[in-house]
């Protein structure tokens, strides 16, 4: 797929604020600072469409994105992030799952792992959720430059297998770089490919 036109449409608080034009959405959500907005900007081509912070929880709202005039980007507040106060994760996490539960232009969540660290408790909660509600879910690994490529597929590895305690089959996934660009083509193309179906 290639991008033609990527624009920010609106940040949103609750569905009902959403577009409403019936557009495919393409959910991007993973714990905060996993690099949403990042990947986001590298997967558009673009360098600060999507806010970029070294501070985690800079994503508050759902955030829509038109791309190239027929579908919708959309990035979701980071889950998990401990340096704000309970109400404020609690009311990130009855926004996005009621966002996740009720949009009926839904077409896919892509939930990001950082490749870096061990598989996360609250990172398999999430997924397991999407799972259970039946809702269509890939995995992309992010920040695959920071470590060897020997690491990745270890890292890669340890994910799937504790995922595997919980899912089969396995759901599929990228690994990506926003820095190199690992990954771009490919998630790309299948998000073309849904479309076109």
């Amino acid at each position: 797929m290639i991008i033609k036109d990527a624009k920010f449409i609106k940040s949103s608080s609750n569905i009902s604020e959403c577009p409403q034009k019936d557009y495919p959405e393409f959910i991007f959500l993973g714990r905060s600072n996993v690099g949403k907005s990042s990947l986001i900007n590298m997967l558009l081509g673009r360098k600060k469409l999507s806010k970029i912070s070294s501070k985690p929880g800079k994503t508050q709202l759902i955030n829509h994105f038109l791309i190239n005039k027929n579908l919708y980007f959309v990035d979701l507040p980071g889950y998990g992030w401990a340096k704000t106060s309970k109400s404020n994760r609690q009311n990130w996490d009855i926004m996005t799952k009621n966002f996740l539960l009720k949009s009926d232009k839904l077409s896919l969540i892509f939930i990001l792992i950082d490749i870096r660290i061990d598989p996360q408790k609250i990172d398999i909660n999430y997924i397991n959720y999407i799972g259970k509600n039946k809702l269509p879910l890939n995995i992309i690994f992010t920040k695959s430059d920071k470590i060897s490529k020997s690491s990745i597929k270890e890292s890669v590895d340890s994910f799937l297998n504790e995922l595997s305690n919980y899912w089969s089959p396995l759901p599929n996934y990228f690994i990506s770089s926003s820095k190199t660009e690992v990954g771009r083509e490919e998630i790309l193309n299948y998000i073309n490919e849904i479309i076109q179906k």
